[in-house]
């Protein structure tokens, strides 16, 4: 499957099942942050789907916190540009710098999001 086929919505389901390793409970104790991710389809602000990682209880989900909680960062995308940085092909940081990724909330938590977060795919996945 190309990159450009890979959905967003596959990755977050792999992800839950990484939280469910040692690995991935080890990566949530080490992080242990709320990320929310917006991702719209064309253009970022627009049509936009919201997904929580919350790597405190080891959960992935669409939409948003309940309550009064809130997340440590929130980031704004389009869907392909967030699997390019989920996948490892695009740095964040640079994305940041370029526009092609917005970030509201905390920078120190923000820079704690890397796709170290993510679970490494086989190839046969991509």
């Amino acid at each position: 499957m190309a990159t450009g086929q890979f959905k967003a919505e596959t990755l977050f389901d792999l992800m839950k099942q990484h939280f469910e390793t040692e690995e991935g409970k080890h990566l949530c104790k080490k992080v242990n942050l709320v990320y929310q991710i917006n991702l719209a389809p064309k253009k970022i602000g627009i049509d936009e789907v919201c997904y929580t990682i919350d790597l405190k209880n080891a959960k992935v989900f669409k939409g948003t916190l309940e309550g009064e909680e809130k997340p440590d960062a929130t980031f704004s995308f389009k869907e392909d540009d967030f699997v390019k940085i989920a996948l490892g092909k695009m740095n964040p940081q640079i994305a940041f710098m370029r526009g092609v990724l917005k970030i509201k909330g905390s920078l120190s938590a923000a820079q704690k999001f890397t796709p170290d977060i993510f679970p490494k795919l086989p190839v046969s996945k991509l």
